[in-house]
């Protein structure tokens, strides 16, 4: 039988390869998303993948939104939680807004979704969840302070979810990217982006594709061993 998956912000970038990937496994995949409705049309109309809109960084916006994903797809057995933003600015200019929502997008979202599917997976003896953390969350970044505590945060979360999980057949892992090919890292200046690839050992950014494939790892039966672990896929930038 086809294992249902959920991917958070899965109609662009990461999410989108993702989203991608595990439907070529055969998988049942709702691609979550809350804003771009353009982006998400256009997704569904190349990929065939339904994308279900409800705000992942609100707990009332999540559970109407789950719980219709179950009565279309079934009982979810795959969670990746892939939504992010940013508001990036120095702490010393940061608003409670701005750090507020960081943490909310990132942070709470995997709270939010795993507390409406760990019950289930949990019953079923069977579940998967990979989240989407960041080299950020490794290393610091500058102007990143709610960035890069809600991305360390997730892997703090990964570590305690995988224990609580472990003996029910629900792994936990993380996955830390480096800096990808996607619409967010192109829209960084040149000059800037010449620098950020210049410090990245294989002298390249990675591809949406090349963290899909760590996901499909993770989520298969052969990766079930393998749970409160970060899986880093930055080209040697951080060796953490």
């Amino acid at each position: 039988m086809a294992r249902v998956a959920v991917v958070t912000g899965g109609t662009r970038g990461i999410g989108h390869a993702i989203s991608v990937a595990l439907k070529g496994t055969g998988c049942k995949v709702a691609a979550n998303y809350v804003g771009n409705d353009e982006a998400a049309r256009r997704f569904t109309e190349e990929t065939g993948i339904a994308a279900y809109k409800f705000d992942v960084a609100d707990f009332k916006s999540c559970e109407p939104g789950v719980k219709r994903i179950e009565q279309d797809l079934g009982p979810i057995d795959i969670l990746i939680n892939n939504a992010g933003i940013t508001r990036d600015v120095p702490l010393h200019k940061m608003t409670t807004e701005q750090w507020g929502q960081v943490i909310a997008t990132n942070l709470t979202s995997c709270f939010n979704m795993c507390r409406l599917v760990i019950e289930g997976m949990r019953e079923r003896g069977f579940g998967r969840i990979v989240n989407i953390g960041s080299i950020n969350g490794q290393a610091g970044q500058y102007g990143q302070v709610n960035y890069a505590a809600a991305k360390s945060g997730i892997h703090g979360f990964t570590k305690a979810l995988a224990q609580e999980g472990a003996s029910r057949g629900v792994t936990v892992n993380t996955i830390a990217p480096g800096y990808i090919d996607t619409e967010m890292v192109r829209a960084v200046p040149q000059p800037v982006l010449d620098k950020i690839v210049a410090r990245i050992p294989v002298g390249r950014l990675g591809r949406a594709e090349e963290v899909a494939r760590g996901v499909l790892f993770l989520v298969s039966d052969e990766g079930g061993f393998i749970t409160g672990s970060t899986m880093s896929i930055n080209g040697g930038q951080h060796m953490y």
